[in-house]
């Protein structure tokens, strides 16, 4: 089956429904042997040093996956960088399909996206319902793991991972939804044999793009601390009952601007007793100018930190983490 390369979360329905394989270009990035290297790759292809890791990522993951042919570009919504992304994929050869959020949040417009969309693959409503529900049970796995997470004991890094991979359901929803049944089998087990031990640790929110650290969860949790919510991580599970298409995508709150994010963000906040939120922020991206807005919103205690490229976290800013952990410590 032919694979589709999305840069960021789509309709993927649409694209199951045709019988194509969607895979995040980001999740190629930020798993490979050497994520370096794909960055590398941009950077000698000419994109500016003070370009996002992630666009420059994304990039390496385009040139070194032949297979993937053709990529839906999200142009509005994401990343703004992404118009460039899509211009320089378009130059070395892929077919790029675009693919807009109304900012607005008109229905009537994502509609029209959709129905583009859908009109590309050929394929009708009623195919991509189906799937829509095929994935829906999928999801409600991951949904079952985030509860287990706040409610229990799972870690972040594995909230993180099963979370963020509903994004293109790894290419495979059937080897993916026994890999969420399989870990949710063995958390239950391992629960019921230490009889649900109470968790006493700092709970610590996560807010904004994924980060790019990769020790940033196994750092953070070794401070004595719980990471109980990864926003956008969630948001790629559709978290929320919809009956259709239109109303998943549009309940889906990443797209449509930091105030919308807020309103759902402030409610986790409250449902899972968090103490204070870390606010990742990722270099030379536009929404790092909405951390003035996250600030002047939220009422707990927000860290914000910025990551550039996948290293491991410097010192300065785990002092600054360790600091921020050490103050919701004395204020508890």
């Amino acid at each position: 089956m032919s694979r589709i390369g999305i840069t960021t979360t789509i309709p993927i329905e649409i694209i199951y429904a045709a019988g194509m394989v969607p895979v995040d270009l980001n999740n190629i990035f930020i798993t490979s042997t050497d994520p370096l290297k794909l960055i590398s790759i941009a950077e000698e292809a000419g994109f500016p040093r003070h370009t996002c890791g992630w666009i420059k990522g994304i990039y390496g993951a385009i040139t070194t996956n032949p297979d993937i042919k053709t990529i839906i570009a999200v142009t509005e919504g994401d990343c703004s960088n992404t118009h460039a992304l899509a211009e320089i994929a378009e130059l070395i050869g892929k077919e790029v399909v675009y693919f807009s959020y109304p900012i607005d949040k008109d229905k009537t417009m994502l509609q029209y996206q959709m129905h583009k969309l859908m009109s590309y693959f050929g394929i009708s409503d009623s195919q991509a319902i189906s799937v829509k529900k095929r994935l829906d049970k999928i999801r409600q796995l991951a949904w079952k793991i985030d509860q287990m997470t706040w409610k229990g004991n799972i870690s972040g890094k594995d909230n993180h991972y099963f979370l963020v991979n509903c994004s293109d359901m790894k290419g495979n929803p059937d080897l993916y939804k026994k890999e969420l049944l399989l870990f949710i089998n063995n958390q239950l087990q391992q629960t019921s044999a230490s009889h649900s031990k109470k968790n006493d640790k700092i709970r610590i929110g996560i807010i904004g793009v994924p980060p790019i650290f990769p020790d940033f969860f196994e750092y953070i949790e070794s401070l004595n601390t719980h990471i109980v919510y990864n926003e956008i991580p969630r948001q790629f599970s559709m978290p929320f009952h919809t009956n259709n298409l239109i109303e998943q995508y549009l309940a889906y709150t990443y797209p449509y601007g930091i105030f919308q994010r807020l309103s759902d963000i402030k409610t986790q906040i409250t449902n899972r007793k968090i103490d204070g939120v870390i606010h990742y922020v990722q270099a030379f991206c536009f929404r790092h100018i909405e951390d003035i807005i996250v600030r002047q919103e939220l009422s707990c205690p927000v860290l914000t930190i910025e990551g550039d490229t996948p290293i491991n976290i410097d010192a300065r800013t785990r002092i600054r983490i360790e600091t921020f952990i050490q103050i919701l410590k004395d204020a508890k």
